[in-house]
């Protein structure tokens, strides 16, 4: 693997459309033990648009990105659904390297500082 999500702030999470199936609202519905109507009223948002028809996870607001995923702790920069992630999250970075991942470790090193962040 080429990256450490744990010393991540949370970059993917950050997507502005983190698109979700059928299946990732029950598993969702199942870890909140609520049907998968009340996941899907209360975790996701309708979107569609000429080129797209999609249920896309809500989102709250970051003092670092200007929103991010609801099920993301803001404090502590993790996944509070990470069991019952959606499969779009499982499969990210799609590949061996996470480009923003090595951008983080870039501009840490070119700081001096493990824990910066750049200003999104």
């Amino acid at each position: 693997m080429g990256f450490n999500c744990l010393k991540c702030p949370g970059y993917c999470c950050s997507h502005s459309r983190i698109a979700v199936s059928e299946h990732d609202i029950v598993r969702l519905a199942r870890h909140f033990d609520v049907t998968p109507q009340k996941a899907k009223e209360r975790f996701t948002y309708h979107y569609k648009t000429k080129e797209v028809d999609e249920q896309i996870l809500r989102h709250h607001k970051d003092h670092i990105y200007k929103s991010i995923c609801r099920f993301f702790d803001r404090d502590e920069r993790r996944c509070t659904v990470y069991e019952a992630r959606p499969n779009v999250c499982r499969k990210y970075p799609y590949g061996n390297k996470c480009g923003y991942y090595e951008f983080l470790k870039f501009e840490r090193a070119h700081q001096d500082d493990e824990e910066y962040v750049p200003d999104a």
